[in-house]
C-alpha cells in the first residue's frame, strides 16, 4: 500500500540566543508550546487523530532527555493514547523525524504524524556530554578538525580556494538583508507561536521575534571580524549561524486523509535522501544527498525552482551552488535568508527550512518543485525534494 505523503502546516518558536532569551524557560516547555500552537491552528484534526510524535534533539539530556517526543506530547495535552519518540541525526534532527514518520504515513501505517525538533544550546552547549571514542583519531579514521564544526567550514574554503572569505561575507550580509526584508513584509512573523519567557531581572515576557538577527549589516563590518578557528581564516561569527535556542514543528499526513478532512496542504513529498562525505568537510554533504534525492525523484538540477539550504556556514551554501552552477545571488535560494541570520538551533532547522519553502510555494505558483537541505556532523548531508500544490503549469525553471 502507497499513500502520497504531504505537509499540511509547520510553525516554530521565535529562535533566542543561546543562554539569553529563553535561559529561564525550559526546552521541553518551548517544544510543548509550538506543539500546541501547530495544533490550535488546525482545529479539524482531533490530537486523538494523531499517531505518532517524533521530535528531535541534538543533546539528548536533561530538559531534552526523557524520550523528548513522548514527554512533550503528554505535556502538550496530546491523548496518552498517542505515542512518541525521539530522534538524533544532529543538525537534521527535525528533518529525519519528518522523513521517518513519512515512511510510515507512505505505507499506510499512519494517518497524521507530528514530526519536529528543538535545541537548547544555552542549557546544552554544543559537544555537551558526548565522548568521542579514540579510535576515530588513533585509527585515523577522521582528522581532528571533524570534530569542530568550525574547523569543517575552514577545511572547505581550503578545498575551493576560489569561495573566497569575501564572498561569504557578501552572501552573509545577504542573508540578513533579506530576512530584515521578510520581517518588514510579515512573512516570518505568521508562522511564529509566541512563547513565555521569563528572566530573573525582568520577569516574565513573551518572545514574538527571533532575537539573532543583524538588520543593517555591512560587509565592512563582517571583514573586521576575528577567525576564530584559525589564524587569518576565513570563517567569522559573521559569516555562520550563531549558537541558538528554539523549536519547531510540523503536521504531516496523507494525501487521501488530508483532501477527506478538507486540510490545507503546503506541499507533497516527491523523494528524500541522506548521503555521507568525509567528516573533515561536512559542509558538502548536501551535494551528494541532492544528488541521490534528484535521482530518486527522476528530476535534475534545473528542475528545482526554490532552494532551502541551511546557512550553517556561508561556505557550506556556496559550496552547493557553486557545485550545481547556481549564482552566489541567486533568487531562488533562501528566499527570506537563513540561519546566517534567524539562527540555527540544531536539530530544529529542517523543519525551519520547510515553512519557508512551503510560503514561497504560495508566492510562486509557476514553481513545482523545491528543495530542503542542510549539512550534518561527521560528514552528512540530507536532501528533501517537494512538489508545489498551488503549482498553476506555467513555464520557468522548476515549472516542469
Amino acid at each position: 500500500m502507497s499513500e502520497r505523503v504531504v505537509l499540511v502546516d509547520a510553525v516554530r518558536s521565535p529562535f533566542g540566543k543561546a543562554g539569553s532569551l529563553y535561559q529561564e524557560t525550559r526546552a521541553d516547555d518551548i517544544m510543548v508550546r509550538v506543539i500546541r500552537g501547530l495544533l490550535e491552528r488546525n482545529p479539524k484534526i482531533s490530537p486523538a487523530a494523531i499517531d505518532e510524535v517524533a521530535i528531535a534533539a541534538a543533546t539528548q539530556s536533561g530538559d531534552q532527555g526523557m524520550n523528548i517526543g513522548r514527554s512533550v506530547s503528554l505535556l502538550a495535552g496530546i491523548p496518552n493514547t498517542v505515542p512518541g519518540y525521539s530522534i538524533d541525526r544532529w543538525c537534521a534532527g527535525a528533518l529525519t523525524a519528518v522523513t521517518t514518520v513519512a515512511g510510515a504515513i507512505a505505507m499506510g501505517q499512519y494517518d497524521f504524524a507530528i514530526a519536529g525538533g528543538v535545541e537548547h544550546m544555552g542549557h546544552h552547549p554544543m559537544g555537551e556530554g558526548i565522548d568521542p571514542n579514540p579510535r576515530y583519531l588513533a585509527e585515523k579514521l577522521v582528522d581532528t578538525d571533524a570534530l569542530q564544526m568550525g574547523m569543517t567550514a575552514e577545511r572547505l574554503h581550503d578545498k575551493f580556494p576560489h569561495l573566497t572569505k569575501a564572498r561569504a561575507d557578501a552572501y552573509a550580509v545577504a542573508s540578513q538583508n533579506k530576512t530584515a526584508a521578510a520581517y518588514a513584509g510579515g512573512k516570518i512573523q505568521r508562522d511564529l507561536i509566541p512563547v513565555a519567557v521569563r528572566s530573573v531581572e525582568l520577569g516574565w515576557g513573551m518572545a514574538t521575534v527571533d532575537e539573532p538577527p543583524r538588520p543593517g549589516t555591512t560587509v565592512e563590518a563582517l571583514g573586521a571580524l576575528k577567525t576564530p578557528f584559525r589564524p587569518m581564516g576565513n570563517v567569522t561569527a559573521g559569516n555562520a549561524a550563531g549558537l541558538n535556542d528554539g523549536a519547531t514543528a510540523a503536521i504531516l499526513s496523507s494525501e487521501s486523509k488530508a483532501n477527506e478532512l478538507g486540510l490545507g496542504i503546503k506541499a507533497k513529498l516527491v523523494s528524500f535522501a541522506f548521503a555521507g562525505v568525509e567528516p573533515e568537510i561536512m559542509g558538502y554533504g548536501p551535494v551528494p544527498s541532492t544528488i541521490k534525492a534528484l535521482a530518486k525523484a527522476g528530476l535534475k538540477i534545473e528542475d528545482i525552482g526554490l532552494f532551502e539550504v541551511n546557512e550553517a556556514f556561508a561556505i557550506q551554501v556556496l559550496s552547493f551552488l557553486d557545485h550545481f552552477g547556481i549564482a552566489d545571488d541567486d533568487a531562488r535560494v533562501n528566499l527570506y535568508g537563513g540561519a546566517i541570520a534567524v539562527g540555527h538551533p540544531l536539530a530544529s532547522s529542517g523543519v525551519r527550512l520547510m515553512i519557508n519553502l512551503a510560503r514561497g510555494f504560495e508566492e510562486h505558483p509557476e514553481v513545482k518543485y523545491g528543495i530542503t537541505t542542510m549539512c550534518i556532523g561527521l560528514g552528512m548531508g540530507g536532501t528533501v525534494i517537494w512538489e508545489n500544490p498551488h503549482f498553476n503549469g506555467a513555464s520557468g525553471k522548476g515549472a516542469k
